[in-house]
């Protein structure tokens, strides 16, 4: 039985102001309930723009968003309580302790009380930050600012949880750590959207993939597939440049 879809996009498009190009180009993608899907793409492929749209943060030039069937401009509260993101940047209060960061944002989801104290508690205890929980965040190392961001994006238990480059500057242990915690809750039912430039670790991790550039959807499916599908790839690594090329990316 195929899922159903959890995420509707249709014909999106974005444009900035000012800008030469558009961002997002007429891009349609169905996400269905419980995978992990990957966003790939070189700088400037567009990925966070479509995240950015997808959890509400920006709205799109034309075209249409849909969350299980409802869309951000008359349902964008009932939306909000069933996401959770964690952005590239870190969203935390570098001189509260990751216990008051965590009771800060879980209030904004309506938890209080017992309940949350006892959902911090399990998830600090789960990700290996259970001794430190009384430190200030301003104290921490990358990859343990990174495994608190998690936790305050997914203590409400969203049907959706939304990353954006989630193990940028994290090491080994940090990124096995947030991996295995992550494959837990997409076990327990949360859909998983990500974007990553590491290209082998999406190949593990997502169920389904979308490689972007330049605000288009260049191929999709899984990881498997894609590999199969691309003459003398071995790894998803070669279909990427395969289809985005070996040119530089950079821009300012």
């Amino acid at each position: 039985m195929i899922p159903n879809p959890i995420i509707q996009i249709n014909n999106l498009s974005k444009k900035y102001k000012g800008a030469d190009f558009f961002s997002i180009k007429e891009l349609s993608l169905t996400i269905r309930e419980g995978e992990i899907q990957g966003l790939l793409g070189p700088n400037g492929a567009g990925k966070t723009s479509m995240i950015s749209m997808m959890c509400g943060l920006l709205k799109p030039t034309s075209g249409q968003i849909l969350i299980d069937g409802l869309n951000f401009k008359k349902n964008g509260r009932q939306i909000r309580q069933s996401i959770g993101l964690v952005p590239q940047e870190y969203s935390l209060y570098p001189t509260l302790t990751a216990h008051e960061n965590l009771m800060y944002f879980g209030s904004m989801f309506g938890l209080k009380g017992d309940s949350l104290k006892e959902k911090i508690v399990k998830n600090l205890k789960e990700l290996g930050l259970d001794q430190f929980k009384d430190k200030k965040i301003v104290t921490y190392s990358g990859g343990m600012k990174r495994r608190v961001n998690l936790i305050a994006s997914m203590l409400h238990h969203p049907r959706i949880l939304f990353l954006d480059e989630p193990t940028v500057g994290v090491d080994v242990q940090s990124k096995n750590v947030i991996f295995e915690h992550l494959k837990m809750i997409n076990q327990s039912g949360t859909t998983i959207v990500y974007t990553s430039h590491h290209i082998n670790e999406a190949q593990d991790f997502c169920t389904r993939l979308a490689i972007l550039d330049h605000g288009r959807i260049l191929t999709q499916g899984k990881p498997s597939e894609l590999i199969q599908q691309t003459k003398n790839a071995n790894n998803l690594e070669d279909v990427f440049i395969d289809l985005t090329g070996k040119s530089l990316r950079d821009y300012a």
